[in-house]
């Protein structure tokens, strides 16, 4: 009877145990499970299953108006036809080898899952009122790769195929291509998911090609910064050696050359672009610049600033808009 009674005391006093840790740290609660819609999307195409257009139309109605009318444009999930139109359209010969290949590409989402639960883990630490979307995968017809909500994160399987994928080379090129392998979701879902619960806000005067590059680059500092990395962007931007190589030895004399040829204050969309986007226009030192160049300064930029600014959380960093104190002479 002693024996018993001690047992149930134990049991109890865990359970209260587990119950107080829970509640001083809901962070461990985080648990990311991929929902794949996309064999959802599979189901009601390919096999004609009324049930998974049912559960697209109820359960993930959201993310199947975010789909049809967003993404792909068919029409309102409302007209009465609009099941016929989005079968139709993934009938196509192209868009049906990308759900099969996608499909056995990934059958395991485990790996994905494992890295988003630690990432998310990080962030609700950090930012205790964050609020964890529901994460689901599915087939955009290479449209987005990343799409966002203030309760959803999509991220289209058949945008992260990988570099060699056969289709890709007939629709992009090899700077486009080598952004579209498996290894990119993680980082591209926290990149895109931060981005849109801190969207960049185009305030008069604040919206130069500085001001992007900041905010840019915050987000890209925040994504490595969750998971442990050193900031130097091969985690966030996918640098190789030989790109944080060039960026370390040029990166002082391309920002004098950027500040005396007034690029920095540019409001002009083609310099902007050339700085920020996969594909870099200019040439500097023999070389053309590696991809969103301009972020990774903003991201060196922000490193020197919360290094120098330890009672600076991660929180209030997001909620920065102002960077320009960053370019006094003492920073």
């Amino acid at each position: 009877m002693n024996r018993l009674l001690f047992i149930l005391i134990s049991l109890v006093a865990l359970s209260a145990c587990q119950l107080d840790r829970r509640k001083g740290n809901p962070a461990d609660d985080v648990d990311i499970k991929v929902f794949r819609y996309d064999r959802l999307q599979f189901e009601a195409t390919e096999l004609n299953s009324l049930l998974a257009w049912q559960r697209m139309s109820t359960e993930w109605s959201h993310a199947t108006r975010l789909l049809i009318e967003d993404v792909l444009e068919l029409g309102s999930v409302d007209q009465p036809d609009i099941n016929g139109r989005f079968c139709t359209f993934f009938s196509d010969s192209i868009l049906v080898r990308l759900m099969e290949d996608a499909g056995m590409k990934f059958k395991d989402m485990t790996p994905v899952e494992k890295e988003l639960t630690k990432g998310f883990r990080k962030l609700k630490k950090e930012i205790p009122s964050l609020r964890i979307p529901r994460v689901y995968s599915q087939i955009a017809a290479l449209n987005q790769s990343v799409v966002v909500t203030d309760s959803l994160l999509g991220f289209s399987l058949d945008k992260y195929m990988g570099a060699d994928y056969l289709l890709y080379k007939k629709f992009y090129y090899s700077y486009q291509r080598r952004f579209m392998s498996p290894e990119r979701i993680v980082p591209d879902c926290f990149a895109f998911y931060l981005l849109g619960q801190y969207p960049f806000s185009w305030e008069e005067g604040h919206r130069a090609l500085f001001d992007i590059m900041m905010h840019r680059g915050k987000i890209a500092w925040i994504v490595e910064h969750i998971f442990g990395e050193n900031k130097s962007g091969a985690f966030a931007l996918g640098y190789t050696d030989e790109e944080l190589k060039w960026c370390r030895s040029h990166g002082k004399d391309l920002w004098k050359w950027m500040s005396d040829s007034n690029h920095l204050m540019s409001t002009d969309p083609m310099i902007i672009r050339s700085y920020i986007s996969s594909n870099p226009g200019f040439v500097f030192a023999g070389q053309q610049l590696p991809p969103s160049f301009g972020i990774w300064i903003g991201m060196q930029l922000v490193e020197k600033w919360m290094k120098s600014h330890e009672d600076m959380s991660v929180a209030q960093l997001l909620e920065k808009t102002d960077f320009r104190e960053m370019l006094a002479p003492s920073n």
